[in-house]
């Protein structure tokens, strides 16, 4: 797989793995940053250098470095970057798994479910009147499901329920 940068991307992917590689004393790893700043400046990257820049895109989406550095456009080509690297179009197609598994839900007890994946620091939500459950940065942020008829029943209104894994794990329900 190759994937090509251009423009904005390839300033982004630049600048990050040169603020890493100031940083780096481990012989092995600066051999590979220099190899990614390489292939960064060429435009094109192999296999190696995808895994790699997909790391510090990981690393620098979630802590808000790259918004913080290069602005919301900068953090935007760093999503679309992402989003073509191994570790992106993985996630993005679970996502989309999910969400149609879950369109057999529309219609009844949730109104409307959607899973959408944006990129690394992102988050997850589900909400209606009957459910809400969210991540903030793959945490989860604990939930509630207010009890219905039918199903089981609960004497506290809004009782907790966890909510963990990743989009593409699916939880045990059971009534």
């Amino acid at each position: 797989m190759t994937v090509a940068l251009r423009g904005d991307a390839q300033e982004v992917a630049l600048g990050e793995a040169q603020a890493v590689l100031s940083h780096v004393l481990d012989p092995e790893r600066r051999g590979r940053l220099g190899d990614l700043i390489a292939a960064v400046q060429e435009g094109e990257l192999g296999d190696d250098e995808a895994n790699d820049l997909e790391e510090l895109l990981t690393l620098g989406l979630e802590t808000g470095r790259i918004r913080s550095v290069y602005g919301p456009e900068g953090e935007q080509a760093a999503l679309k970057t992402y989003r073509r690297l191994p570790g992106g179009r993985a996630l993005s197609e679970s996502a989309s798994e999910v969400t149609e598994a879950l369109a057999a839900l529309e219609g009844k007890t949730l109104e409307d479910v959607k899973v959408q994946f944006t990129g690394p620091g992102s988050g997850l939500e589900v909400d209606d009147s009957i459910f809400r459950a969210s991540t903030v940065k793959g945490r989860c942020v604990p939930s509630t499901i207010a009890p219905r008829s039918p199903g089981p029943s609960s004497t506290r209104r809004g009782s907790r329920v966890s909510v963990t894994g990743s989009p593409a794990a699916s939880p045990e329900v059971s009534s």
